[in-house]
């Protein structure tokens, strides 16, 4: 069962770096006025993700609860794609909550890796906004702080 266990997880961790790639890429073609967005969403979801009983489980339908993992990084990645800039900014900030909550407290290296990466680039997003505009954002949406 360990055996079957370790493959699900290896599968998992190769599909979420392969979109992460793809998130990294859409995050580099933003302007810094996405950017700004991009960290207020993301803030906004973060706030709504650590509210559920489950955060790794956000945004997953009720009806898939007990899958090995959520469906909100699926929806995310779906909404990355889109041509309209706020969709694509949602699903942006969708997928790096509940990526971040997945791979959280991995045992395996290959998430905590994935999971530092994820860090690192919500770190970067986050020092794109001048503190001062961060402490607007996070005037205009309490529920975010």
């Amino acid at each position: 069962m360990h055996f079957v266990t370790r493959l699900i997880a290896l599968t998992r961790g190769v599909q979420l770096r392969r979109q992460f790639k793809e998130i990294e890429k859409a995050l580099d073609q933003l302007n810094p006025n996405a950017r700004r967005q991009l960290a207020a969403l993301a803030m906004r979801e973060f706030s709504n993700a650590t509210k559920c009983e489950y955060p790794h489980l956000y945004a997953t339908p009720p009806d898939e609860k007990y899958s090995p993992w959520g469906g909100g990084t699926a929806i995310g990645y779906e909404r990355m794609k889109s041509d309209s800039l706020q969709v694509r900014l949602r699903g942006l900030a969708l997928w790096l909550t509940v990526s971040f909550h997945e791979t959280k407290d991995s045992p395996y290296a290959d998430q905590r890796e994935l999971h530092r990466q994820v860090m690192r680039t919500l770190r970067t997003l986050k020092e794109s906004v001048p503190a001062k505009e961060m402490s607007q954002l996070l005037a205009s949406h309490p529920q975010a702080a």
